[in-house]
Formats: structure tokens, C-alpha cells, sequence
């Protein structure tokens, strides 16, 4: 992983992945003033991502950024009678995406027999099969979960805490990555929550 310098304003990060857990504060809200979206802090309090949506909620796409404004995903609401999903385009280093083959895609699993309020959704990636390569367990809009196909905890998103116990407001949360997870797919599933949830 890049150093990073606190005497800085903006880091570069290269490596998504890190071999220790890491914990980010999502912040709910845009840095663009009356903007919607969502800002990312990593540990020491520095940008590491964000989504600046300006003055439209709900919308079709979005894009994630990295803290100098480089696009990392790109994510389509493809709504259709029933059954919609979310499709995740990865750019590239060079700031080219493809059009034509998500890198991602997120369905919502329907089971009418399920009497929980627990939604559950497929992550595929590479969308080249129809292997489920994560599960999105969504408890609450302040409560979820992204495991392996083994049932393993990949990342969590809770209300963030503080030290005291005191629990920040609605629009704060705290997301834990597992080690050695592409920490920038985690925070693009969890941007297709916060457009699940239409917080975006």
C-alpha cells in the first residue's frame, strides 16, 4: 500500500487491499455544498473515496470516486418489470470503462417464503456465470453485511460509535473490510445499498 503523509490534503492510493482489517467512516452527505452522496474517511481521517450525486437523489448511475476525483465504478440501476439489478463498470487506470460487460452485477433474491424483513441479494462477478461470488445481507439501512460464498464475513456497515457509546446520527456509519479484500468493490457494493435504500 502507497505511504500515506498527514501533511497532505489528498493521498494517492494504488492497492485497494490491505493485509489488516481496516475501518472507514461513510459520511451520507456530499462535500458539494447542497449536493447528495457520500464521503469516505479511512482511520486517520482523510478522504478516501467519495460519490458527489449534486441536487439529484435516485439516480439511474452513479460514480465512485478515489479522493483526487478519479472514477473507480461506475453503477447502473437496470430497473425492469419485477426483477431489477445493479450493474458495476470498473474504469481502468487510464479513465476507459466498458459499456457493454458490467464487471459486477447485484440481484435481489426473491423468496416469498422467507418471512424476515432481511433482504438478500447476489453479488456476480465478471458476470460471465451465474456463480455467486458474494452475498449482500441487508438488516436495516444502518445494518449490513457482505459475505463470501462460504458464509464468510467479507465487510460490515454499522451506525458508527463512539468510544463513549454514544451513537453519531443517521447519515454516519462505520464500515469494516476484512484483510486482503478489494476494500474499492466493497465500498461500490455498498454504494448499490445506499441507491437500494435511496440515500444516494
Amino acid at each position: 500500500m502507497s505511504r500515506v503523509y498527514s501533511n497532505l490534503r489528498t493521498i494517492n492510493i494504488f492497492n485497494y487491499v490491505s493485509p489488516r482489517r481496516e475501518t472507514f467512516t461513510l459520511w451520507m452527505k456530499s462535500l458539494v455544498y447542497h449536493g447528495n452522496g457520500c464521503t469516505v474517511y479511512n482511520s486517520n481521517g482523510q478522504i478516501v473515496y467519495r460519490i458527489d450525486n449534486y441536487n439529484i437523489k435516485r439516480s439511474k448511475e452513479v460514480h465512485l470516486m478515489d479522493c483526487n476525483g478519479k472514477v473507480l465504478f461506475s453503477i447502473r440501476n437496470r430497473k425492469v418489470p419485477v426483477f431489477g439489478h445493479w450493474d458495476g463498470y470498473k474504469w481502468s487506470y487510464d479513465g476507459v470503462t466498458s459499456k457493454e460487460m458490467p464487471w459486477f452485477q447485484v440481484k435481489k433474491i426473491h423468496n416469498v417464503l422467507r418471512g424476515d424483513n432481511v433482504n438478500y441479494y447476489n453479488v456476480i462477478l465478471g458476470c460471465n456465470s451465474e456463480a455467486r461470488c458474494y452475498n449482500i445481507i441487508i438488516l436495516t439501512t444502518k445494518s449490513i453485511k457482505i459475505v463470501d460464498q462460504h458464509g464468510g464475513l467479507v465487510a460490515e456497515v454499522k451506525q458508527k460509535q463512539a468510544s463513549s457509546g454514544v451513537l453519531f446520527g443517521d447519515d454516519v456509519l462505520t464500515l469494516v473490510v476484512e484483510p486482503h479484500v478489494d476494500q474499492s468493490l466493497v465500498m461500490a457494493l455498498v454504494t448499490v445499498c445506499g441507491l437500494i435504500h435511496h440515500r444516494i
